[in-house]
């Protein structure tokens, strides 16, 4: 083979490495900055429980979307209220993971619903609802990891006060992944907040590191820093302005328990445990 052959073919490979890298770069950078929608599959009324079809705004006013099943009348909770705050890409219900992405990624189902239904059979009302640019909320590109997503749930603190069948006084949050580094940011904004779940929390950098190297192994090197560069121009931050651990440093007395898996491939015991400790 000729020298100006082989420098052909050279060439032609390292354009569709280039080309296939900057292709997987696209698909997780635009994934942050509109994630896909998914589509509710289900109703508290499938569960049996009677529940509210909300919309409220958030404390920027971005329309948000949700539910409240009011507790039964006869519950000696007192009117206390717990809210559900979902992941990243999740809806209100969680994720169902029957799509290719889910394959690939070995993400698996989450199921809300069941801890709602689990809560109001302790005698709770349940606030579940859709992040903004997930399920039926509003679009307010790009997706910032809980910071600006904070603002949705200190709307849906607002939305409570104006109901008699809460006690202002008596209202907790759970909340997963993204659904968590957003109550982490809204803690040092509200004391309405009496205690908190948070249940995988990350910090952005240490995330999307791991999760680049689970799904791409060596090609995570080039991948995730293009990505974090269109992530930018969309919009965004660099990854490492996302870094929970300042919020919770401000959370007050507001007591958190903090949760998190050493078998988790994408998160990190170590990183929540510094969260926690901020």
């Amino acid at each position: 083979m000729s020298f100006r052959r082989s420098l052909r073919w050279f060439f032609w490979l390292l354009g569709l490495i280039i080309g296939l890298i900057t292709a997987i770069a696209f698909a997780f950078a635009k994934r942050l900055v509109n994630p896909p929608r998914l589509p509710l599959w289900a109703t508290p009324g499938d569960l049996g429980l009677d529940y509210d079809e909300i919309q409220f705004p958030a404390q920027d006013g971005v329309r948000i979307s949700g539910w409240f099943v009011p507790a039964k009348a006869d519950s000696m909770r007192k009117r206390a209220t717990i809210i559900l705050i979902h992941g990243w890409p999740w809806n209100r219900l969680g994720e169902v993971a029957d799509d290719l992405f889910s394959e690939l990624t070995g993400r698996k189902p989450v199921d809300m619903l069941r801890l709602a239904f689990a809560l109001h059979q302790d005698g709770y009302n349940v606030l579940m609802y859709d992040m903004r640019n997930h399920g039926e909320s509003a679009a307010a590109p790009p997706i910032t990891f809980g910071q600006e997503e904070a603002k949705d749930l200190l709307g849906a603190l607002t939305y409570l006060n104006a109901r008699t069948d809460v006690d202002p006084e008596r209202i907790g949050a759970i909340g997963f992944s993204m659904g968590a580094n957003s109550l982490i940011y809204a803690l040092p904004q509200t004391e309405q907040i009496k205690a908190a779940i948070a249940v995988q929390p990350t910090t952005v950098s240490v995330y999307n590191q791991k999760y680049g190297q689970d799904l791409l192994g060596p090609l995570s090197v080039a991948v995730m820093p293009l990505a974090e560069l269109m992530f930018q121009i969309a919009g965004g931050m660099y990854f490492s302005a996302y870094c929970p651990s300042f919020a919770a440093a401000g959370a007050g007395d507001t007591p958190v328990l903090f949760i998190q898996g050493n078998s988790d491939p994408w998160g990190d015991a170590e990183d929540v445990a510094q969260i926690a400790e901020a």
